[in-house]
């Protein structure tokens, strides 16, 4: 008879604490608030334990206290910049992908709090549960200790994104840039999909061109994968091309 896997067990927050950009009397009011242990609450844990409360609504404090330390920042970092440019930067910062980046980097799934289900397909390395968790972290800093320490916090936390394009590249719209452009020359962005390779374990081959402006190939595990390497790719070579920086300021 098939032993029944068992889930993990969450570690103990404090040593979140020692991982966090605050000082040592921040950390001790951010723990004893509670706020913490809440943020660390997946909806799959509450729904095994009686339903008790659980992160989301400090999910939804926390991304609004993320848009905004982030949108200051950047408008008073690039004076330059126009809507557009600033949005797109704003946009990369704050992924999905970004934050769960940064979630690692604090080896963040370890310490949240997931349903047996959830633990057991891989949950603590999810993306998305990771960025959401991210959320909740800052939202409970901003509830226990203020919006000041909740800007500078979200600044310390993100610094890596904030400063370097390659990073902030990991959460880039290619697709819609390659769009963007296309619609500034008048032209418009065409696909084609090959397959290749056994059924079980096919590689997809996207080309993707701009008549008269570009045309790139990218590959993957799924047709969505390939055509984003495909954007990608014809992004970064129209850029080169006219010595323009994939993140204008960078």
């Amino acid at each position: 008879m098939a032993r029944r896997r068992r889930a993990t067990e969450a570690a103990d927050p404090a040593g979140l604490l020692e991982k966090l950009p605050l000082d040592a009397g921040q950390a001790v009011d951010l723990r004893e608030s509670g706020l913490l242990d809440l943020a660390l609450i997946h909806r799959s844990y509450s729904y095994e334990h009686d339903g008790i409360p659980h992160n989301e609504r400090l999910e939804f404090l926390g991304d609004a206290v993320l848009q905004l330390a982030v949108t200051e920042h950047l408008y008073a970092s690039y004076p330059t910049l126009t809507e557009g440019e600033l949005a797109r930067r704003r946009a990369a910062t704050v992924s999905t992908r970004a934050l769960a980046v940064v979630a690692s980097r604090l080896d963040l799934g370890a310490y949240v709090k997931l349903g047996r289900g959830e633990d057991l397909t891989g949950g603590r390395s999810k993306p998305s549960i990771l960025a959401d968790t991210t959320e909740a972290v800052i939202g409970s800093v901003h509830l226990a200790l203020g919006q000041d320490v909740s800007r500078r916090f979200v600044l310390d936390l993100l610094e890596p994104l904030l400063s370097s394009e390659e990073f902030l590249a990991t959460g880039y719209d290619f697709k819609t840039r390659l769009q963007e452009i296309a619609a500034a020359e008048g032209g418009s962005v065409v696909y084609r999909i090959s397959e290749s390779g056994a059924e079980h374990a096919k590689t997809y081959t996207a080309h993707v061109s701009i008549e008269g402006i570009v045309s790139a190939t990218g590959e993957g595990a799924s047709k969505k994968d390939a055509e984003l390497a495909a954007a990608q790719n014809a992004v970064r070579g129209i850029l080169a091309e006219r010595g323009e920086s994939l993140l204008p300021g960078s």
